[in-house]
């Protein structure tokens, strides 16, 4: 799946931490947990992969991850003494999040089919640029022309990955591209109701959303289930939901510009996964497309830091 952390002021908004001195002070917890949700992140796309590769379709390893994840937050909320509160005050805003989302998730598990996961997971690296772009029209931010710039590298980065009209070339490699799109479009999504919405409340409605989708466009793709089909759905949701729980943690530790750098490594995981799993690596091309998208990202984020600041200071 895409990374979870969108680089930027935008994540910091829709998971803010309770202090600045507990970001300061615990900075490289934060930076710690971070990379310990890059290996659960991977370890559940290489399960994924492993299911496609059985043949078994992409909706229903997506419904497999939804519905195990939704019932394990439900547990928690549920369980006593957890003062979890799932109330929402923007139903409208966390069904189109939930829209993206599971386009997302579809749309990346279908490509691991035909791709190795470097592959896509360098590809998916793309999101933060996306949401550079999307956010003029949903969120009416002016973009500058070192952003626009960073944007255009990183989509060249993506070029290189992709490799369109070479020899290697199939039109899998585009799907991780269409999936960081609908990632980014949900995370514009999340940034416009973060400052009523509660980010556990968030993802436990999203999951939900995506458990229900799944569960009705099941029918349309169902396969003979088998244990080895469960047991590896079970471990898809368990890691999943462990790793997106762990992003949030770790932004209650460290600012999203500062943990923003060591989401790359879900690149290392992906790649040590998939040459254990599938015995493939990925190439010199992917590694240099993956560094150029990696790179403007970066500066993309850089650069909206710098914006915010100048904006507290002439707001102070």
């Amino acid at each position: 799946m895409p990374s979870p952390i969108p680089s930027g002021p935008a994540s910091e908004t829709a998971h803010p931490a309770p202090a600045g001195s507990l970001r300061r002070d615990n900075a490289l917890l934060g930076i710690g947990i971070m990379l310990l949700a890059t290996i659960f992140l991977s370890a559940g796309d290489a399960a994924s992969k492993y299911l496609a590769s059985e043949n078994v379709p992409a909706l229903h390893i997506v419904w497999l991850r939804y519905t195990t994840s939704g019932l394990i937050l439900l547990a928690i909320v549920a369980w006593p003494g957890t003062r979890i509160s799932l109330r929402t005050r923007r139903a409208g805003l966390q069904l189109l999040r939930g829209i993206g989302l599971i386009g997302s998730s579809v749309l990346f598990v279908s490509s691991l089919k035909y791709l190795k996961i470097a592959d896509a997971t360098a590809t998916s690296f793309v999101a933060p640029l996306f949401v550079t772009a999307l956010s003029i029209p949903f969120l009416g931010e002016k973009v500058g022309w070192r952003r626009w710039l960073a944007t255009v590298i990183g989509l060249m980065g993506v070029l290189i990955v992709v490799r369109p009209g070479g020899s290697g070339f199939q039109p899998a490699s585009l799907l991780p591209v269409f999936s960081s799109l609908s990632w980014a479009f949900s995370l514009i999504v999340t940034r416009l109701m973060s400052g009523t919405e509660n980010p556990v409340a968030t993802i436990t409605w999203s999951t939900l959303f995506g458990a229900l989708v799944s569960t009705l466009l099941l029918p349309l793709h169902w396969v003979e289930p088998s244990w080895t089909i469960a047991w590896v759905g079970l471990f898809i949701g368990a890691v999943s939901t462990a790793g997106h729980w762990l992003v949030i943690v770790a932004f209650r530790f460290a600012a999203a510009s500062l943990l923003a750098p060591f989401s790359y490594i879900q690149l290392f995981w992906a790649s040590l996964f998939g040459f254990l799993l599938f015995a493939t690596l990925p190439d010199l091309w992917t590694w240099a497309g993956a560094a150029i998208i990696a790179g403007s990202g970066l500066y993309t984020a850089h650069r909206e830091r710098a914006r915010a600041r100048e904006v507290t200071g002439r707001a102070g």
